[in-house]
């Protein structure tokens, strides 16, 4: 079995466990404050992500976590993750599927933007194609929701966050990276109870769904680093999009949703730019690498 084959079957299997943290995830900010959820998740997350940074050797405390750009992602994941469970609350899970979908794409524009990276016209133009997506099924004007407005923002700090892990020091881990991400939301969460008036602790079966949420999250966290390790990235990196196929199963299975003709023609839009998006950007590095070998 190829490791292009093993990556992409792992990225599949990464992209149905996150699939399932968002449907559990949902269930939960249905019955209990999202600041709980932050508190409780932001905890497991911490550990689990110690527990696995521990046993790839890594070290937990270093000089770098001071670095600027590890407290903006950790910023980053605060809004990112905030937002996104308040659109889980508010908003369909097929909605907020797909609008988490458009991410790829902004970070190849932040890349551009911020870092210099080259981005030609054709993808500029995929880019473009891809924010009509989110248009279609935003319907700005139309039919425009706070909890699809929520999902934007949650998609544009994951964004944040993901060009923010490409600045920080490589001496630290994605995995350490993601113990203080997980670790910011703790307060975070207690901020928001704490402001939005008593609220009861979760009891049992929502207790439960967070922790069983923030264990399957972290096993497709794991897979998904395992994938991009064993496979090549512009190879394993489209399935990705495969999270919102089963989102729209879940969704449909969970919480008998049944998105309209523009939120899967919008979804669609979104996916096919960000597919182009990345195969173009895999013959782009094809091609620079066969002139630094000429």
């Amino acid at each position: 079995m190829s490791g292009n084959f093993r990556g992409a079957a792992l990225m599949v299997a990464g992209m149905a466990g996150f699939a399932v943290e968002d449907m559990l995830l949902k269930r939960a900010a249905l019955q209990v404050p999202v600041g709980a959820i932050l508190v409780i998740f932001g905890s497991l997350g911490t550990l689990w992500f110690a527990i696995l940074s521990l046993a790839r050797g890594d070290r937990l405390v270093s000089r770098d976590l001071f670095h600027p750009v590890v407290g903006l992602k950790a910023l980053a994941e605060i809004g990112g993750r905030m937002f996104f469970t308040l659109a889980l609350a508010m908003a369909p899970l097929s909605t907020v599927s797909a609008l988490l979908q458009a991410s790829p794409l902004v970070v190849v524009a932040g890349a551009a933007l911020f870092f210099g990276e080259k981005v030609g016209w054709r993808r500029w133009t995929a880019i473009g194609v891809g924010f009509l997506g989110v248009l279609i099924v935003l319907r700005p004007g139309v039919d425009l929701s706070l909890g699809a407005l929520a999902a934007l923002a949650g998609m544009l700090g994951f964004a944040l966050r993901d060009l923010a892990t490409r600045a920080a020091p490589k001496s630290l881990s994605n995995m350490v990276l993601g113990v203080y991400g997980f670790l910011a939301l703790v307060p975070t969460g207690a901020l928001l109870l704490a402001f939005g008036g008593p609220a009861a602790w979760p009891e049992g079966p929502a207790l439960g769904l967070i922790a069983t949420a923030s264990v399957v999250g972290a096993a497709a966290y794991y897979a998904l680093t395992a994938a991009m390790r064993l496979g090549e990235v512009a190879v394993v990196t489209p399935f990705r999009y495969t999270r919102l196929v089963f989102a729209l199963i879940l969704a449909a299975l969970v919480f008998a949703e049944r998105p309209d003709a523009l939120t899967l023609i919008g979804s669609a839009v979104i996916v096919g730019s960000g597919v182009y998006t990345l195969l173009r950007s895999r013959r782009e590095t094809q091609r620079a690498a066969a002139q630094g070998d000429g």
